[in-house]
């Protein structure tokens, strides 16, 4: 098979959700995969050194630009020139080309414009809602990242189930247990962060839910025995302020870190230097970070909501992430509790394994397979 895939994502939105499948889709293709021709469209004057093998090529389009980045691609000849057997858009189909000419595999992370429009931003908004049927009229298979996902989107947009393939996220290679102690030498030489801490990674989306953990320490911080933080990390978005203004009225500013992005290098030190992970989502498609977490052997708070509890089974305390009072109890128990402690985290190593980048890259090629087959 000849296969094209918009590669834009990799690059400049590495670090995100969609950055990091994007990443490490082409990343582990290129290393798995020596049977099928891969063209991905790059845009210039990007490193994509990552990509290697004779069968991979990098393929330079001139209109692409980051701030067109949800505005279809013009790209026929370039597919047409190259023979494309199948052409993936691998970020909700946004940016698939105007004219069909080969056979398209879209990955459809979720469908939260529809089920929770009020965290979205206005702009994605209205273009997802705008674009959705012509990218679904226009797609021959649609992959998804988790069976909850799959089953939101066949609900909500009417589709049969036989038209969507789940093909799961796994962390990448970078996130493995490392001594706690070195980790936190690291963390407080270079961010200057002392005490032990709880840990958030991820967006600023009121859907994020960062406001129960919040409230949730606010409540547990007297009884803790010992000083603690709340690290929160992430670039600062909508609800930043809020929070800021949140964590005064709790009177917890002083114990709130507000680090802003942090480079993909030094996520992983975050989260084995962490005692407790806590993501209190409302609504996830799958939950990249818990899974982040679990890998390095971090116990994991997280939502009985959505895609969450598919995710990490019986190797995190889920609680419903509106109950900080439920949150804060269980941040206070794994911080007592020797043995419960190490039971989660014993936990989370092994559920973190069963997830795959290798698998999912298989998963992917199967459907090109099938598609290319029709």
């Amino acid at each position: 098979m000849i296969i094209g895939i918009d590669g834009r994502a990799a690059y400049w939105y590495r670090g995100t959700g969609i950055g990091t499948y994007v990443y490490q889709l082409i990343y582990k293709q290129s290393q798995l995969d020596q049977d099928n021709q891969y063209y991905i469209l790059i845009p210039k004057e990007s490193d994509y050194s990552f990509i290697w093998g004779d069968n991979f090529h990098k393929t330079l389009v001139d209109n692409m630009r980051k701030d067109r980045f949800w505005e279809e691609l013009e790209i026929k000849d370039v597919l047409l020139d190259r023979k494309v057997d199948v052409y993936h858009i691998p970020q909700n189909g946004i940016g698939m080309p105007k004219e069909k000419i080969c056979p398209f595999v879209i990955t459809l992370h979720d469908v939260i414009p529809i089920t929770m429009p009020e965290t979205v931003g206005p702009y994605y908004c209205k273009k997802f809602l705008e674009s959705i049927p012509e990218i679904l009229d226009k797609s021959d298979a649609i992959l998804t990242v988790s069976e909850f996902s799959k089953a939101d989107i066949c609900r909500e947009l009417s589709l049969p189930e036989d038209k969507v393939f789940v093909s799961k996220l796994a962390a990448e290679d970078i996130y493995t247990p490392v001594d706690k102690s070195l980790a936190k030498a690291y963390i407080r030489e270079k961010y200057g962060i002392e005490n032990d801490f709880f840990l958030y990674v991820g967006g600023f989306n009121p859907r994020k839910n960062i406001k129960s953990l919040l409230l949730a320490f606010a409540y547990i911080k007297e009884r803790l025995k010992k000083r603690y933080k709340v690290v929160i990390l992430g670039k600062q978005g909508k609800s930043y302020d809020d929070l800021v203004k949140l964590s005064h009225k709790l009177k917890i500013s002083d114990d709130c870190i507000f680090t802003g992005f942090i480079p993909v290098d030094d996520m992983p030190l975050f989260y084995n230097a962490a005692s407790v992970f806590v993501y209190p989502s409302l609504y996830e498609g799958f939950g990249l970070p818990v899974v982040e977490s679990m890998a390095c052997g971090t116990p994991v708070i997280t939502s009985n909501v959505t895609s969450l509890p598919e995710v990490v089974g019986d190797a995190a305390i889920t609680v419903s992430p509106e109950d900080y009072e439920a949150i804060g109890d269980n941040m206070l128990r794994l911080m007592e509790d020797e043995k419960l402690y190490e039971d989660m985290r014993k936990k989370a190593l092994e559920r973190a394994s069963l997830y795959s980048w290798d698998k999912t890259v298989k998963d992917t090629i199967e459907v090109y397979k099938l598609v290319a087959g029709r």
